[in-house]
């Protein structure tokens, strides 16, 4: 029998062990198969915004997915080799060389990795429009799409699938030529662990693990003071305090645990806090990898889809009118004739305000004199549009600024007062506060200040005569029927001046649409990949551990328990092994949102809520297919 027939026996013989392998390559490979035809899609980059960088974005994807296919391929291949090092050592102990058997692991390998290969290229065509039809959808566009076949993907999958070839054949080498037969032979077995840990040591790096993780969570509330530095710091605690946790932390209160019981741990925590004590040490770096990932997946989809759940509210907050004219009165009469052409019925309001120069006084920096363009705008006036405003004072104003929140700490910050020079002589008005959101759309001039009609014109007043004063005049329209802004938005984009840098609610709503939109698409399929391919090197891990305790359920069932009570302790078990990366994770990404949500000023969560529902359900479904796959470990083993 040839080294190619045995690889094919071998491959045939495991296949119940490496399906779910397959799967999660084939999938990864399809999704940067998808990834790679919708970059040259020209077809559909002509349906986008121009300032959304499609090819851009999705290149960016097909690195990161390179990095997670190889990442999961290493990972998932050492596991196999880790459980298949007793065929190994039986193949040297025969005679054979081991060039043979690492020529034999190599071949199954590549013929795996080939029918993922073949099996991604096939159904990619069909699963890239179905993923195209997904995208135009988040991105609001209509267009139809056709299945074609881009050779250029097809060709950089198979480069991807002969560079992680290459990493795991190197992998396969190392693993038969460093080994000894001893090695071979002894690497299912498990490390002696009856000694217990130093209760001193081991409780100083516990309690430095939970303190690490603590210290990240604090510098979550303020990271964006000193933002680089903090993040790393961050990052980093919590990096080292989660390795310490699985490394130490939780094996010492296993310990902790059945030192309370006097070592009788009965049945069920035997088959489940047992194991556990012998492996976590060991397991310490990959429920590691598996507790970062499972946080960063959580932190990126629940952020991109917080951005793409409050577009429209975030554009309304810089936008607050469909279409805004400032000082062009002759424009502002020329559109809205064109929209009656078009029978389009707006809610049109003119509001007069008044620019100035002045200072707005920072109490935490005395010394803080930056002179800059100040817009008073009436609030009588803005109550006529339908702005929801309150009535200052006479005599003070209300700042409205959509990214106020972006400047620091606006609790000290306000009150303050707001300096005016007029003819040499200051004037001071009261700023009371700020609200995050604008009054006027986005490309007004000047800073936006709310005051009663009377101190306006008490203002105007003033200043007139001063340098920069102006008055300024607005025309505001609203569309009542949002489902004719589209061509309202057209007829608008030609009545301006094509000097002037101008916004509109809908041409603005539809570029960060299109945007959030792919950073929503882009995450959600990274995360999907991240998901299984996390969820799977777990399965595989248990998959290990079931076959080595394999004698241990026939003692069991010698000693006269049956299969429902071995399984009781299995499912506990596995309870911790799923449960323990994926709440530690949970709990990083609600700190790691909390970290980024300074960069959204939206509530984040309801979409933070329904990402993580999600992925706590899709790794469900990775435990019961662990607890199936022990259930039948265990009815072989002891029938």
């Amino acid at each position: 029998m040839t080294v190619f027939e045995l690889a094919l026996r071998s491959m045939r013989q495991n296949m119940k062990h490496y399906y779910l392998y397959f799967f999660a390559l084939t999938f990864s490979m399809s999704l940067y198969f998808v990834f790679t035809s919708l970059q040259h899609d020209q077809a559909v980059q002509n349906m986008t915004h121009p300032s959304v960088d499609f090819s851009g974005g999705l290149q960016i994807a097909g690195v990161m997915l390179i990095v997670i296919i190889g990442i999961f391929t290493l990972s998932a291949n050492g596991i196999f080799l880790r459980r298949r090092s007793r065929e190994i050592g039986l193949f040297q102990l025969i005679g054979l060389s081991k060039g043979w058997v690492a020529r034999y692991l190599m071949i199954e390998n590549i013929l795996i990795g080939l029918g993922a290969l073949l099996a991604a290229i096939i159904c990619g065509p069909i699963i890239s429009r179905m993923f195209v039809l997904i995208l135009l959808n988040l991105l609001d566009l209509e267009g139809i799409v056709g299945i074609s076949f881009s050779v250029t993907a097809a060709f950089k999958t198979v480069m991807v699938y002969f560079l992680i070839n290459v990493i795991t054949s190197i992998q396969m080498i190392q693993k038969v030529y460093r080994s000894t037969l001893l090695d071979l032979f002894q690497a299912d077995k498990r490390p002696d662990l009856t000694k217990p840990p130093k209760a001193v040591a081991s409780a100083i790096f516990a309690l430095l693990g939970l303190a690490l993780i603590g210290y990240g969570y604090e510098l979550s509330g303020h990271i964006n003071k000193q933002l680089f530095v903090n993040a790393l710091l961050m990052l980093g605690s919590i990096v080292a305090g989660t390795y310490l946790l699985f490394r130490v932390t939780i094996r010492w209160c296993f310990y902790l645990f059945r030192k309370r019981k006097d070592g009788h741990l009965g049945l069920t925590n035997s088959l489940s806090m047992a194991p556990l004590m012998h492996h976590t040490k060991a397991n310490a770096n990959s429920l590691t990898l598996i507790t970062l990932l499972s946080a960063m997946t959580i932190t990126m989809i629940s952020m991109a889809y917080s951005f793409y759940y409050s577009v429209e509210q975030e554009t309304r907050r810089d936008l607050p009118y469909d279409f805004m004219f400032e000082n062009e009165q002759q424009e502002a009469l020329s559109f809205q004739s064109e929209l009656e052409e078009e029978g389009i019925d707006v809610k049109h309001h003119v509001v007069e305000a008044v620019l100035t120069q002045g200072v707005i006084l920072d109490p935490n920096d005395e010394s803080y004199k930056f002179e800059e363009s100040l817009l008073w705008l009436p609030a009588e006036q803005l109550k006529q549009t339908g702005a929801d405003v309150d009535m200052p004072p006479d005599g003070e104003a209300i700042l409205y600024n959509a990214g106020a929140s972006l400047s620091g700490d606006l609790d000290k910050r306000y009150p303050t007062e707001i300096e005016l020079e007029q003819h040499g002589q200051t004037i001071k008005y009261t700023l009371r506060t700020v609200m995050e959101r604008n009054i006027m759309n986005l490309d007004a001039s000047g800073t936006q200040l709310l005051v009663s009609e009377a101190t306006m014109d008490k203002i105007a007043e003033q200043m007139a005569g001063t340098p920069d004063y102006q008055k300024i005049h607005f025309d505001t329209y609203q569309v009542r029927d949002k489902e004719e802004l589209a061509i309202a938005s057209a007829l608008y984009a030609k009545s301006v001046s094509l000097d002037r840098l101008t916004e509109d609610f809908y041409s603005q709503y539809k570029e960060v649409l299109q945007m959030t939109g792919m950073l929503i698409f882009i995450a959600a399929f990274l995360g999907l990949v991240f998901l299984i391919s996390t969820g799977s090197i777990l399965y595989f891990k248990q998959m290990t551990e079931a076959e080595q305790e394999k004698q241990s359920f026939k003692t069991l069932r010698q000693l006269g328990f049956d299969v429902n009570m071995i399984m009781k302790g299995i499912i506990r078990k596995q309870a911790i092994v799923f449960l323990l990366p994926l709440s530690i994770g949970l709990l990083h990404s609600i700190f790691a949102i909390k970290a980024s949500s300074f960069m959204i000023r939206s509530d984040t969560m309801i979409p933070a809520s329904i990402a993580m529902s999600i992925y706590t359900v899709i790794y469900f479904v990775f435990a019961l297919f662990t607890i199936g796959y022990y259930r039948n470990i265990v009815k072989n083993a002891i029938s």
